[in-house]
């Protein structure tokens, strides 16, 4: 039997353990064996081999006593290192926060699913305070995409090595948070599933916030089944509730403006392949302008934007002291603009960002969002790094589609729909209004298979 079960899904290798072919004690030492023998060191902050041998062993236990708690028993995770892990210090990718005190517990998501029976593995690199869609880190090293295979390229941001350890088959599942679109880019970016849930669906507690209007919580998967299992025991449930809706009738909207704009050929290729798939089996598809789009550009343009504003705040003594300098100059230049958007500002952004939301509810309604994560693959990391204003650009186009979703409070799911320049991967993202996040799963689960063209 293959011991490569940091490839398989989280479906895959539950029927392993649950049935007693493997057990997870031997799932554990194996995909550590596997992390610690992968050649980029980058992806990982942390390794919790005491840790995950504890529970591994906790796990072991209860399958032979008849005792599993679930579905999610034994399964291996990985933590964005800005998840309380008990014991340890957060650094959110930063150096200055290293010699900081350790977690007296653990993030509430993280308790929540280590009751689930999951094995908390290690916590993966990320872009520092999550304050980048690139996934570049001056302090921890850039994880390297595997995806590609000609030279090295960005694996998307901020949950940088959240998208690797799964695409690279190191782990079946990591979490990682979005305020901007952190699962949704490194999905796309890396040709794997990522969920970013309705804001608020998961409780915020122990995990090192950005802009909490706009954090939101999602694991990066294999399959769209995965991370209907894995809300499901993030919510406590015992077995998951969604199931499949069928693909005949499903209304889908594609907006006609904003998020084609300068869209690689490769990546509107690959959409609109598979979106001609979806209607070849039924789905309903509608193409006009969502005027929002525009206007939240425009607000940006007047105000400023709100995760930058918030960041600010967040951030406003540390950029003013010396642990400034010890800091990603590009993320120091990036929250200092929130200085400029004033009280009255930031009021007002909030004001029509309500409007927004309503304006869009009323417009789209029960109907899903469809369009590409990205406008663009995975760019080579060397000229980001060498030249600022190239990284601010392709900083602001690879968030411009994500960042719609999280303004206006939807959930969306990043779907594996073929491959662009340098046969690079490209991600179909299907949304729905906040609060449908069953809904939206329930769709997903349907259209994956014919979003991936199998």
């Amino acid at each position: 039997m293959s011991k490569s079960f940091g490839a398989m899904s989280v479906a895959q290798l539950s029927s392993l353990i649950q049935t007693a072919a493997v057990d997870p004690i031997e799932v554990t030492e194996a995909v550590i064996d596997g992390i610690e023998s992968y050649a980029d060191r980058s992806v990982f902050t942390a390794i919790l081999k005491d840790r995950a041998t504890e529970e591994a062993k906790a796990s072991s236990k209860r399958m032979k006593e008849g005792r599993s708690r679930g579905m999610l028993d034994g399964i291996p995770i990985a933590w964005k290192d800005l998840f309380d892990i008990k014991g340890r210090t957060t650094t959110a990718g930063s150096t200055v926060l290293a010699s900081g005190p350790v977690a007296q517990a653990d993030a509430t998501v993280v308790a929540t699913l280590e009751q689930a029976g999951m094995v908390s593995i290690g916590c993966t690199n990320m872009s520092e305070f999550a304050f980048s869609g690139l996934g570049i880190n001056p302090h921890y090293g850039t994880p390297h995409n595997p995806r590609s295979s000609d030279v090295p390229r960005i694996p998307g941001g901020s949950s940088s090595g959240a998208g690797v350890v799964v695409a690279a088959g190191l782990v079946p599942v990591a979490m990682g948070t979005d305020t901007g679109g952190s699962v949704r880019i490194p999905a796309a970016l890396n040709g794997i599933v990522g969920y970013k849930a309705t804001w608020g669906r998961y409780p915020m507690t122990g995990v090192y916030p950005l802009a909490k209007s706009l954090d939101s919580l999602g694991p990066l998967t294999r399959t769209v089944q995965d991370a209907v299992w894995i809300d499901a025991g993030m919510r406590g449930a015992a077995v998951p509730s969604i199931v499949a809706r069928p693909l005949k009738g499903l209304d889908i909207v594609i907006p006609d403006n904003v998020v084609l704009d300068g869209a690689e050929a490769g990546v509107v290729a690959a959409f609109e392949t598979a979106v001609d798939w979806l209607a070849a089996e039924g789905a309903s598809i509608s193409r006009f302008r969502i005027p929002a789009f525009d206007e939240i550009l425009a607000l940006m343009a007047t105000y400023g934007a709100l995760v930058t504003a918030e960041a600010f705040a967040l951030h406003r003594e540390r950029l003013s002291g010396p642990q400034a300098a010890d800091m990603d100059h590009r993320v120091v230049m990036r929250i200092k603009l929130g200085e400029k958007t004033s009280l009255s500002n930031y009021l007002a952004i909030l004001d029509a960002r309500e409007k927004l939301i309503a304006d869009v509810e009323r417009l789209v309604g029960d109907s899903f969002v469809a369009f590409p994560t990205v406008a663009h693959v995975a760019p080579p990391i060397a000229p980001l790094e060498a030249n600022d204003d190239l990284f601010f650009a392709t900083n602001g186009k690879t968030l411009r589609n994500t960042m719609l979703g999280n303004f206006l409070d939807w959930c969306g799911v990043s779907i594996p729909c073929g491959t662009g320049d340098a046969d690079m991967p490209v991600g179909f993202l299907l949304s729905a209004m906040r609060k449908r996040d069953e809904a939206l799963l329930s769709a997903a689960l349907s259209a994956e298979a014919v979003i991936r063209g199998e």
